[in-house]
């Protein structure tokens, strides 16, 4: 595999983003307008009725942020007449045909001018309504590979996935495609188009029966777990996710495609600066509570992998895969993640949290500093079931009895009790397969795509994504702690 300049590549590429006021896709765009400022121009894909939605978006959700800092320092007064002629806004919406976009000159213009499309929408809510999951993950990858059909010189299709699409399996999981209709359990077929028909027939259904508008809701997100443990996987997130893959696959004929699998994201490594992160992500709730001294206790494998990847990492490998497979008729799918290369396990990370809080206690809005304890692991679900049930069940069972005696004095405290109580099980049976997960991802692939990068040597230092150079405890003690705290909890 050979590999040209990168940025001699993204000089005057014209390039289209889906779900462009995503976390990832920020970062991309940071990165290509401030590394190759002689790009055409980036077509950005916002859901919006109309244009001046779209700059209202633009404005609040993308470029006032701190991760586009360096480039107004860059830039300064000239910062707005830069954008005006680098940023094209598209109001659209990628569940509907052609992207929703309605402006006719505007897609003709688009057609014809693409050279890359990068697919970032995505709705990554576990139990998201199934609707509105399979029209975005699933549907949505779809309608991105039919406009890229259509592109007269389009060179890739790059679609963002997750690696999780593995569901529960256990092992090496390789970087190999799904086959159209592919299920997790050796059941009969997956068949997508039956699964949108059920969709559209629930719906007609419910509005039918005049339910309200949370009634379905509720329904849709429990058809949405429903039908992703039918066929293997744990939730409507990571299903839809891999039906979108078998959709690319199974239909891109021509179309040069590369998918990226990320692995948990987390806060920036190296750039534009260290530990910019946007948002709770999966292990930043643990953080969360750790810090703010609510945590007792971690229910998990100790000694399971966590894999974890920095978000500018991940952006690093979309574009050199884009560019190294740039024009070639081909599928490939890259794993972008540290399990195999730089494991780290998950009592090495309560570790890491608890020393940065033990020496940077939080403080409350009171002003008071919350010691955090160490805690202990909760090894397996039976003995969380046990702590649940001396901690929280008896209480609340004596509670149950002193409200009887009282005439319903502690009604309220009972009920919101309770309520907690569901939730965390909640929560527990939702993240189950993530908390005891024992597989690895492979990343042969991606190491092949290293080796090229290296032995091409171009532009290295600038387009790192080599999970090997991470130093675990430096980079949470360092970047991602201190960058969560200061852009997200603040």
């Amino acid at each position: 595999m050979e590999l040209g300049s990168i940025l001699q590549f993204l000089e005057s590429k014209t390039i289209l983003v889906t779900g462009a006021t995503g976390f990832l896709a920020k970062i991309f765009v940071e990165k290509i307008l401030r590394t190759q400022p002689n790009v055409g121009k980036i077509f950005l894909l916002l859901r919006a009725a109309d244009t001046k939605s779209a700059k209202q978006r633009f404005h609040d959700e993308i470029i006032s942020k701190e991760l586009f800092r360096p480039l107004r320092e860059k830039w300064g007064a000239n910062l707005d007449a830069f954008i005006l002629k680098k940023i094209a806004l598209v109001p659209g919406d990628i569940s509907y045909e052609d992207l929703g976009v309605k402006d006719s000159k505007l897609r003709e213009e688009m057609w014809g001018q693409l050279d890359v499309i990068v697919n970032m929408a995505a709705t990554t809510n576990f139990v998201e309504r199934y609707d509105i999951a399979l029209g975005i993950n699933t549907l949505g990858a779809k309608n991105a590979l039919n406009f890229a059909k259509k592109c007269a010189k389009l060179k890739a299709l790059l679609h963002v996935s997750t690696a999780y699409v593995c569901g529960e399996k256990e092992g090496l999981i390789l970087e190999e495609p799904f086959t159209m209709g592919e299920t997790l359990i050796g059941v009969s077929q997956l068949d997508i188009n039956h699964e949108k028909e059920l969709v559209e027939e629930r719906l007609k259904e419910l509005q039918a029966e005049g339910c309200t508008e949370e009634l379905i809701t509720s329904t849709m997100k429990d058809m949405g777990i429903q039908r992703s443990r039918m066929y293997g996987w744990p939730n409507t997130y990571v299903y839809t996710k891999a039906m979108g893959e078998m959709l690319l696959g199974h239909f891109k004929e021509n179309v040069p495609l590369v998918i990226i699998r990320p692995t948990i994201i987390t806060s920036t490594y190296k750039e534009p600066f260290p530990g910019w992160v946007e948002g709770v992500r999966t292990i930043d709730s643990v953080l969360i509570g750790y810090g703010k001294g609510k945590l007792n206790c971690l229910l998990g494998d100790p000694e399971s992998i966590i894999d974890l990847i920095p978000a500018d990492m991940v952006v690093n490998t979309m574009i050199v895969a884009m560019v190294a497979h740039a024009s070639q008729p081909c599928e490939k799918i890259y794993h972008a993640g540290s399990s195999l290369q730089n494991p780290l396990k998950l009592f090495h990370l309560h570790e890491l949290f608890f020393i940065y809080f033990r020496h940077n206690p939080w403080i409350d809005k009171h002003g008071n500093t919350i010691r955090v304890s160490k805690g202990r692991f909760l090894s397996t679900i039976a003995g969380f079931h046990r702590y649940m049930a001396i901690c929280y069940l008896l209480p609340l069972k004596g509670l149950q009895l002193v409200n009887m005696v009282f005439c319903q004095y502690f009604k309220d405290i009972h009920m919101d009790l309770n309520q907690k109580i569901t939730l965390v099980k909640r929560y527990v049976e939702l993240y189950k397969p993530y908390l005891f997960f024992k597989a690895v991802f492979d990343d042969m692939q991606l190491e092949k795509l290293r080796r090229a990068a290296r032995e091409s040597n171009v532009e290295g230092d600038m387009f790192y994504f080599d999970p090997k150079c991470i130093d675990w405890e430096e980079y949470f003690m360092k970047t991602h702690v201190p960058g969560f705290i200061k852009h997200v909890m603040k």
